[in-house]
C-alpha cells in the first residue's frame, strides 16, 4: 500500500506541476501577465483618407522609441509620405498614441492645374515600430527595429479620387494652358549611350590637375538596365587622342582615371610611364585590382589616338598615329567590375597623381561599348597648327643652341647682317657638333627665323661673356617685343610684325606670358586680324608651360564661353584649381619683391588716383613723424605700408619690422603684438627668435587677439607637436572667426590627428574649409572647390559652379598677380601707357575686373579701336560680381547705340537697364538715377528690377519715388545730390497735382498766380508814386509860403493873389489826395497777394510733408 500511495502522489504533483505549467501559458498568450515589449495597432483606417486616426498601443521594458509611417510604394521605389515619432522614458507602462495621419495631395486627389505631380501607387502602407534607445542613440530603420506591425490600406483610383479644392482662383490664360497641356503625353529626353568627355582641346601641365566628369544612370530603363547587366560583364570602349612634349617626369602620369565613392581607384586607369608605355589598371569581379603594361613606346610630338575596348574580362588598347594602328590585347583570369556611376572619373591629373605633359584632344567615351569608334580629331585646323607651332619652336632652339655653340666656341665674333643669314654663319653653324643637316635650313626658314637670327647678332656679345644665356632668353626677348609695340599704326591699333616675331621666340624659349600676350593679340583683334584659331593655339602653349596668367586665362574663358572657347565649367575648374594651388603656395612668399597685393586703383577714378602716395609725399612724412612720436596707429599703418608696399610705397621689410618692433613694445595693442611675434617666428627682417615670440603671442592672446591664439596653435602643433593644446587654441580662434584658425582646425579634421578625436572626418573638415573660404582664405577654398567640384563626398551635392567662383576670387588674390597691376600703374603714373596697358591687357585677360576697367580705358587714351575698349568694358560686366562704374559704361554704351539703332532699340534699352540695374543693386547712386531717367522716359522697368526695390506695380511715380529714396540713402547725408533734387522735383510735383485735384485748393493756385501778378505789377508802380509825390507837395509848399514874405503894399493885388493861389491850390489837393489812396491800394492789394502767397505755400509744404 506504501508502494501505491507513494506512486499516486507522485503522479498527483506531477500533474499538478504540469497544469500550473499549461495555466501559465495561458494566462500569459491571453494577457494576464503583461509581457515586457509590445506594440499593436488599437484602430487603423481602412482606406487611405487624409486626417485619419491611427491609435497605437504599446509598451517597453526600458526607455524606447515609438514611430508611426506611412509608405508608399510604387513598384519600383518605396517612399515615406509622412513619419512621427515619439520618445518613452517611463518603462512598463501602457500607452496608446493617437495619430491624425497628415498625407501628401499626390495621393489623394485627381491630377489637375494645382496638383500636377501624382502618384498611382500599387499600395499604401501604414506601420510603426518600436525600438530601445542604447546610449541615448536613436535606433536604427523600421527594418531594424525591436517589434513592428503595419497594415495596408486600400486606395482609390486615379478617376475616383475627389478634386483638391482650390486655394486661389487661376487666371482664365492658366486654365486655358492646363486644358491644351494637361493629356499630352512626356516623352522621355533622348539618351546616348555616346558622352563626348572633352570637345574642345585640354592643356596638361604635367600637374595634379586634370576634368572631372561625373556619370548618372540612365533614365531610359532599357538603357539602365543594361547598364547594370553590363557591371560584372562589362562592354564600354573609351577614345581618347593625346599629344605628348614630354614622357611622364615621374613614375606615372593619369590620362584617365576612375575614383570610386571611397576615393579609390577603379576600372578603368590608363596611364604614362617615363619611357612612353601605357599601363592599363582594372578592378576585377573579386575586388583585387589588376594591371598590364604595353610596350608600345608612345611617341613625342604627335597627336596619338588611343582606343581601350573593355570586353567582360579581355582589354583591347590600340594606338594609331601617323595612319598606323598598332594593337595590345591582355586577358584577365576574371571579369573585370565596371560601374560608371560609382565616384568619378578623371582626364589628366588629379590629386593622387599628376598628369601627363602635353594636351588632350576628343575624348569620346561609349558606356554600352562598340565595334567601331567613331572619334575624329577636332578642331583639325587648330590642333594641327599647334603642332605645326611646337615644330617651329623646335627648330628655333634648335638653331638657337647652335648660334651659342659657335659663338662660345669662336672668339671672333661673326659678322652682323640685318638681312638674312650669311654663308660665313651657315658654315660656322656646319661645322659645330650638332648633327644638323645644313639642307634642312633653306633659304626661305632662314627668312622665316630672320627675326630671331637679327637678335642674336645683336646680344653676341652677351652671349660670348655669359651675361646672357638661354634661360633669359625668353624674358629678354618679351622685354624687348612689349618695348616696339602699339608704336606704329596707332590709330589703328595694330601691333608691329616684328613685335610679334620677337613674342613668338619668346613663347617657343618659355615666357608664358608671351604666349598670353600673342593670344590675346589674336583674340582681340590688336593684331593684323582677329584669328581664334591662333588664338587658341597660343593660349593652349601658355597653359601648358604652366604659367599661372595663361591657367587663369583658360578657366576664365572656359567659364564664359567666350572668344571661341567651350564653355564647360569642368574645364574651367582644372585650371583655375592649378592657379588656385599655385596661388596658396605663392602666399607663403608674399613678401618677396616680385609679389605684391592687389590694390584697386581705377585710372577712370581721379579720388583712386590722389589717394596714391610715396616715401617723399606730405603725407607718408607727417605719418612717419606721428610714427616717431610714439602714435601705435601710425607705426602699424607705416609698418604695414612699407610691408606689403601699399599705396605707390615701395616695399622695405627690414623697416617696416623695425616700426612693428616699436608698435608691439609698448605692450598697448595686441594686433601690433601680433604682427611682430609672427616677424620673430618667420625671421624676416629680424633674426629668428621663438621664445620672445612665444611670450607676444601669449600676451596678445590675454588681450583678445584671435590671430594670435590661432598662432598658438601654430607653434604647439608644428613646433612642440601638442596637438591637444594646438587643437585647443585653433578652436578657439576658429569659434571667434578666425579664417586660419577655421582651416587649421579642418586640417586636423581631415589627417585624423586630434587627440579628442583620432579618427578621419572628412564631413567635418569641409565644414571648416568651406566656413574659411568664405572669409577669403586661399588654401581653404581650394580645399573646398575640390569636394564640390568631385561632388564625392556623402551628403555633398556637386556644385562645379560654386568651386569655380571660389578659386577665380582666390586667383585674383595671387601676388604675381598683384605685382602686374602694380607695375603697370607704375608705368601710367610715369607716363608709359603703352606699357602700361600691355600690362593691364595682360591682367585682364585672367579675369581680373579692375584691370579689365583700366585696359578698357587706355584703349580710349591710346585711341585703339572702339572694339578694345568696348571689349574690355564687356569682360568686366562679366564677371560674378563687377564694378559699378563698369556696368554704367556699358549701361550708357548700350543706351546711347539704341538712338542709332532703330531696329533693335528696344533690346538694346532693355540691356541698358540690366546694366543700370545690377549697379544698383551693388549700391550705385548714378545707376539709381539712370533708372528713374529711363522709367520717366516712358521704359517699363522689368519685374527683376522693380524686385530690387519691393515695388510690385508699374506706377511710374511709385517706382521714381522709391528708386529715389533709396538712392538718397546710399549718398553722402546732407549732400546736394541728383538724386536728392530729382526728388524734391518729384515731391513738387506730386503735390502741385493733389492741389489741383481740389476745387478749392486750385481755386488758391489760381488766386497765387494772380498774386504773383499783382505783386509784379503794383510794386513798380509804388515806387513810381513815391518818386513823383515829394516833388509836388514841395511846391506846393513854396507857393503857399511866398505871399508871407510880402509886405502891405498892394493888398488888391495881394488879394487878387490870394484868390488865384487858392484857386491854383485845390487841384494839388485832390492830386495829393488821390496818390494817398492809390497808395493805399496798393498797399492792400500786395497785403492780399502775400496772404495769399502764404496760404498756398503753407498748403504745397503740407502735402510735401
Amino acid at each position: 500500500m506504501n508502494v501505491l500511495h507513494s506512486i499516486f502522489c507522485g503522479y498527483v504533483v506531477t500533474a499538478a506541476i504540469i497544469m500550473g505549467q499549461a495555466i501559465s501559458t495561458s494566462l500569459s498568450q491571453t494577457g494576464e501577465s503583461p509581457p515586457d515589449n509590445f506594440i499593436g495597432f488599437d484602430s487603423a483606417p481602412d482606406k487611405v483618407v487624409d486626417g485619419s486616426v491611427v491609435r497605437v498601443r504599446h509598451l517597453c521594458s526600458r526607455p524606447c522609441q515609438l514611430a508611426v509611417e506611412v509608405v508608399v510604394s510604387t513598384g519600383e521605389t518605396d517612399s515615406v509620405v509622412f513619419r512621427r515619432k515619439w520618445f518613452s522614458s517611463t518603462p512598463r507602462v501602457y500607452r496608446i498614441q493617437q495619430v491624425p495621419l497628415r498625407l501628401p495631395p499626390s495621393i489623394l486627389y485627381q491630377r489637375d492645374l494645382f496638383n500636377r505631380h501624382v502618384l498611382d501607387p500599387q499600395n499604401v502602407t501604414v506601420r510603426a515600430w518600436l525600438g530601445h534607445l542604447n546610449d541615448g542613440r536613436e535606433p536604427g530603420t523600421y527594418q531594424c527595429s525591436m517589434l513592428r506591425i503595419y497594415k495596408v490600406l486600400q486606395i482609390e483610383p486615379l478617376s475616383e479620387r475627389p478634386t483638391k479644392p482650390p486655394a486661389e482662383c487661376p487666371s482664365w490664360s492658366a486654365q486655358l494652358m492646363w486644358q491644351m497641356t494637361r493629356n499630352r503625353i512626356r516623352h522621355c529626353p533622348h539618351e546616348s549611350e555616346v558622352i563626348d568627355m572633352l570637345k574642345f582641346p585640354l592643356a596638361s601641365p604635367s600637374e595634379a590637375f586634370g576634368v572631372v566628369r561625373r556619370f548618372q544612370p540612365f533614365i531610359d530603363r532599357a538603357l539602365e538596365s543594361a547598364r547594370l547587366r553590363a557591371v560584372t560583364q562589362p562592354s564600354v570602349t573609351l577614345s581618347v587622342w593625346i599629344y605628348l612634349l614630354k614622357w611622364c617626369h615621374k613614375k606615372l602620369c593619369g590620362i584617365i582615371h576612375h575614383v570610386d565613392r571611397k576615393n579609390v581607384y577603379d576600372s578603368a586607369l590608363m596611364q604614362l610611364t617615363d619611357t612612353g608605355d601605357v599601363i592599363f589598371q582594372a578592378r576585377v569581379t573579386t575586388g583585387e585590382d589588376k594591371a598590364f603594361r604595353t610596350s608600345v613606346v608612345l611617341p613625342r610630338w604627335k597627336w596619338i589616338r588611343l582606343d581601350c575596348y573593355i570586353q567582360d574580362s579581355k582589354v583591347l588598347l590600340d594606338a594609331t598615329w601617323d595612319d598606323e594602328t598598332r594593337r595590345y590585347e591582355y586577358e584577365f583570369q576574371d571579369s573585370v567590375r565596371y560601374d560608371d556611376t560609382d565616384g568619378y572619373f578623371v582626364i589628366g591629373g588629379s590629386r593622387y597623381m599628376p598628369g601627363i605633359h602635353g594636351y588632350f584632344g576628343p575624348t569620346r567615351y561609349y558606356r554600352l561599348g562598340t565595334e567601331e569608334v567613331k572619334n575624329q580629331l577636332h578642331p583639325k585646323s587648330t590642333l594641327q597648327q599647334l603642332e605645326r607651332t611646337h615644330q617651329q619652336c623646335r627648330e628655333m632652339k634648335a638653331f638657337t643652341r647652335a648660334f651659342l655653340q659657335e659663338v662660345t666656341a669662336s672668339h671672333v665674333p661673326s659678322p652682323i647682317n640685318t638681312d638674312a643669314f650669311t654663308s660665313h654663319f651657315i658654315s660656322l653653324w656646319a661645322q659645330s657638333g650638332e648633327k644638323i643637316c645644313i639642307q634642312t635650313w633653306s633659304w626661305e626658314k632662314q627668312l622665316k627665323y630672320s627675326t630671331l637670327f637679327h637678335f642674336l647678332q645683336t646680344k653676341e656679345e652677351e652671349f660670348r661673356t655669359g651675361s646672357l644665356g638661354m634661360k633669359d632668353l625668353g624674358s629678354t626677348l618679351f622685354e624687348q617685343a612689349v618695348g616696339s609695340m602699339f608704336t606704329v599704326d596707332q590709330a589703328r591699333s595694330k601691333t608691329t610684325f616684328k613685335s610679334m616675331a620677337l613674342l613668338q621666340v619668346s613663347s617657343c624659349f618659355g615666357n608664358h606670358k608671351a604666349s598670353l600676350l600673342l593670344a590675346t593679340i589674336h583674340l582681340s583683334g590688336l593684331g593684323p586680324s582677329v584669328d581664334h584659331q591662333l588664338g587658341h593655339v597660343y593660349s593652349l602653349i601658355g597653359a601648358s608651360g604652366d604659367n599661372r596668367f595663361a591657367l587663369m586665362h583658360a578657366g576664365y574663358k572656359h567659364t564664359q564661353g567666350i572668344d571661341g572657347f567651350l564653355k564647360d565649367l569642368d574645364m574651367a575648374y582644372s585650371y583655375y584649381s592649378n592657379a588656385g594651388a599655385q596661388s596658396y603656395i605663392d602666399s607663403f612668399r608674399i613678401h618677396e619683391n616680385k609679389q605684391h597685393t592687389v590694390e584697386h586703383i581705377y585710372l577712370s577714378n581721379q579720388e583712386d588716383l590722389n589717394s596714391l602716395t610715396h616715401e617723399t609725399s606730405d603725407v607718408f612724412r607727417y605719418l612717419k613723424y606721428k610714427a616717431e612720436k610714439g602714435d601705435i596707429e601710425s607705426q602699424k599703418r607705416l609698418g604695414t605700408m612699407l610691408y606689403w608696399g601699399q599705396q605707390g610705397v615701395s616695399k622695405d621689410i627690414a623697416s617696416a619690422v623695425k616700426w612693428f618692433e616699436r608698435s608691439a613694445m609698448q605692450m598697448k595693442d595686441p594686433s601690433a603684438m601680433y604682427d611682430y611675434s609672427i616677424q620673430l617666428m618667420k625671421g624676416l627682417g629680424v633674426k629668428r627668435n621663438y621664445t620672445r615670440a612665444l611670450k607676444l603671442l601669449k600676451k596678445a592672446a590675454a588681450m583678445g587677439s584671435i590671430n594670435a591664439l590661432n598662432g598658438l596653435g601654430w607653434y604647439y602643433g608644428i613646433r612642440l607637436h601638442d596637438h591637444k593644446n594646438a587643437v585647443k587654441y585653433f578652436s578657439q580662434a576658429a569659434l571667434n572667426g578666425s579664417d586660419d584658425g577655421m582651416f587649421n582646425l579642418g586640417i586636423y579634421h581631415l589627417s585624423g590627428k586630434n587627440p579628442d578625436k583620432p579618427w578621419r572626418n572628412e564631413t567635418a573638415a569641409f565644414l571648416q574649409f568651406l566656413n574659411a573660404s568664405r572669409l577669403g582664405h586661399v588654401a581653404a577654398s581650394v580645399e573646398a572647390a575640390w569636394y564640390l567640384s568631385t561632388g564625392n563626398l556623402e551628403g555633398l551635392s556637386r556644385d562645379v559652379e560654386r568651386a569655380v567662383i571660389m578659386l577665380k576670387k582666390v586667383c585674383e588674390q595671387n601676388g604675381h598677380l598683384g605685382f602686374m597691376v602694380k607695375a603697370a600703374l607704375q608705368a601710367h603714373l610715369q607716363g608709359s601707357r603703352q606699357e602700361a596697358f600691355v600690362k593691364y591687357v595682360l591682367a585682364a585677360e585672367t579675369g581680373l575686373g579692375l584691370a579689365q576697367s583700366n585696359a578698357a580705358h587706355l584703349c580710349q587714351e591710346l585711341n585703339l579701336s572702339y572694339d578694345c575698349q568696348w571689349r574690355y568694358h564687356n569682360f568686366s560686366v562679366l564677371n560674378y560680381d563687377p564694378h559699378p562704374s563698369a556696368l554704367l559704361k556699358m549701361g550708357d554704351h548700350y543706351y546711347y547705340s539704341s538712338s542709332s539703332k532703330r531696329e533693335a532699340s528696344s533690346s538694346l534699352v532693355d540691356r541698358a537697364m540690366s546694366m543700370y540695374g545690377r549697379a544698383a543693386l551693388a549700391g550705385s547712386p548714378q545707376g539709381m538715377f539712370n533708372l528713374v531717367v529711363l522709367a520717366q522716359q516712358g521704359h517699363v522697368l522689368p519685374l527683376s528690377i522693380r524686385g530690387l526695390f519691393n515695388v510690385s506695380h508699374r506706377d511710374v511715380q511709385d517706382i521714381v519715388v522709391k528708386i529715389l529714396n533709396r538712392c538718397v540713402e546710399t549718398e553722402e547725408e546732407g549732400a546736394l545730390t541728383p538724386c536728392s533734387l530729382a526728388l524734391l522735383r518729384v515731391q513738387i510735383e506730386k503735390a502741385l497735382r493733389r492741389m489741383t485735384q481740389n476745387r478749392a485748393l486750385l481755386l488758391l493756385a489760381y488766386a497765387s498766380l494772380l498774386s504773383i501778378v499783382v505783386i509784379i505789377v503794383i510794386v513798380p508802380l509804388q515806387s513810381c508814386l513815391e518818386h513823383r509825390v515829394p516833388s509836388g507837395r514841395g511846391f506846393a509848399l513854396r507857393a503857399r509860403t511866398s505871399p508871407v514874405s510880402q509886405d502891405g503894399v498892394n493888398r488888391e493885388e495881394d488879394g487878387i493873389t490870394g484868390g488865384t493861389y487858392r484857386a491854383t491850390g485845390n487841384p494839388w489837393l485832390t492830386i495829393l489826395n488821390g496818390g494817398q489812396r492809390l497808395r493805399q491800394t496798393c498797399d492792400l492789394a500786395v497785403t492780399l497777394s502775400g496772404v495769399c502767397l502764404c496760404a498756398s505755400w503753407t498748403t504745397l509744404l503740407y502735402h510735401l510733408l
